[in-house]
């Protein structure tokens, strides 16, 4: 049995009911600087304590935050709502992760956290299940038993739903079967895609402002949750005004603007004087998106936009310690703490494979060994063995096994 130190007391002496039926701490708001500097502190403690048996109690840290097994609420029953969302001054996490690359994300400090996007078609199918083997309240689809949207109390504060709609009924049916367990619902009003645009979803809407208008009033009016969209730039700058104006109408808590047109491609630069144009005619906060890749990018397009809060994407993909102060921690490091994470969270393995090989393609390259072998992965068991984790997983599973057993 493996026997690690924490705070005077082993592993092997903690059940891991005994941990996660704990009862939160009290969340108290507090200042910025105070946050900033306890989050710093977080951060060196991490870096400075990598060795394994530190990776190792970090499953007791990791869930010691949050109500898992030994959860008092109800299967079923739908959290309280998290207070409203603010925007300003926020680093935000683009809809690109499941749960653990959102907590990753925001262990090296995002403050806003997208879900992937979600069609509406789908959640539909879903229903509210706890998870109480590992403390997540999953959305499953029916029929397929296939996990959907998966996410825990330690994110709600923070963690965005973004769904891909046509169809305003249809968008708040979805929304109300999650907005009390997620910080904002977002609707995607960009996604050049052939899948969103033939089904009138994503950058297809930003050519029918009724739509976006119905949309978007319809779960204003009916919901408590803070509501949002991202759009993508209009061929004409003033076209792309005049659109966000008429978004700001519905009453959206903000809009993110994406600095690119539809047909425009990743490599091709994103034009953060047409964001500014739009920041320059709302009033309500603006979060700018498009060609983040270090630190210093988010004050450089805050600087020349005038935004109020910024997006990355591919940046926090490819090493989420972008959201660090200090600096971007290798991304060796990076990589397996995700793995971590998805082992903490039963995360799918085609998804912890996605996010893997998106990792390596930019630091490396998929033919080399390290990239067949991840491809090669059926099991997080594989990958765990690949990275050397495998006594990670071990551990963690064993804990829950002993616990459900007890």
């Amino acid at each position: 049995m493996l026997s690690f130190s924490l705070e005077h007391e082993s592993i092997d002496s903690l059940s891991w009911s005994s941990v996660c039926s704990a009862p939160p701490r009290p969340r108290q708001r507090q200042p910025a600087a105070t946050v900033r500097s306890v989050r710093r502190r977080r951060f060196a403690l991490r870096c400075g304590l990598a060795s394994k048996a530190i990776g190792i109690a970090r499953v007791i840290e990791d869930v010691g935050t949050v109500v898992t097994s030994g959860s008092k609420e109800p299967v079923g029953s739908a959290a309280s709502p998290p207070a409203n969302m603010e925007y300003e001054n926020k680093h935000v996490l683009a809809p690109m992760g499941t749960l653990p690359l959102r907590l990753l994300a925001a262990q090296y400090g995002a403050d806003i956290t997208y879900g992937e996007e979600i069609i509406d078609h789908k959640f539909l199918k879903c229903e509210r299940r706890m998870n109480e083997r590992i403390g997540s309240t999953d959305f499953v689809e029916k029929g397929t038993e296939n996990v959907v949207f998966r996410t825990c109390k330690q994110e709600r504060e923070r963690v965005v739903f973004q769904m891909g709609t046509s169809d305003a009924v249809r968008a708040l049916r979805a929304a109300e079967i999650v907005c009390k367990d997620v910080a904002a619902v977002d609707i995607n009003m960009g996604c050049p895609k052939s899948f969103s645009l033939s089904g009138g979803m994503g950058a297809a809407l930003l050519n029918k402002p009724e739509l976006i208008h119905d949309i978007l009033t319809t779960l204003k009016r009916n919901m408590d949750t803070p509501v949002t969209c991202k759009i993508r730039l209009l061929k004409h700058s003033h076209d792309t005004v005049e659109l966000a104006r008429r978004i700001e109408k519905t009453g959206v808590s903000a809009l993110t603007v994406h600095g690119r047109r539809v047909p425009d491609r990743p490599r091709d630069p994103a034009k953060w004087d047409e964001i500014a144009n739009v920041v320059a005619a709302l009033s309500i906060p603006v979060i700018a998106n498009g060609d983040v890749f270090e630190y210093d990018d988010f004050q450089r397009i805050k600087v020349a936009t005038g935004a109020s809060s910024v997006m990355v994407a591919r940046g926090a993909l490819w090493n989420a310690s972008i959201f660090s102060p200090e600096g971007k921690v290798p991304w060796e490091d990076v990589k397996r703490e995700y793995i971590r994470k998805s082992i903490l969270w039963d995360n799918d393995v085609k998804s912890t494979k996605h996010t893997l090989k998106e990792m390596i393609m930019h630091y490396s390259c998929l033919e080399l060994a390290e990239g067949k072998a991840v491809i090669k992965s059926d099991t997080l068991a594989d990958l765990a063995r690949l990275y050397g984790e495998e006594e990670y997983y071990q551990h963690v599973n064993k804990t829950r096994f002993q616990d459900g057993v007890d």
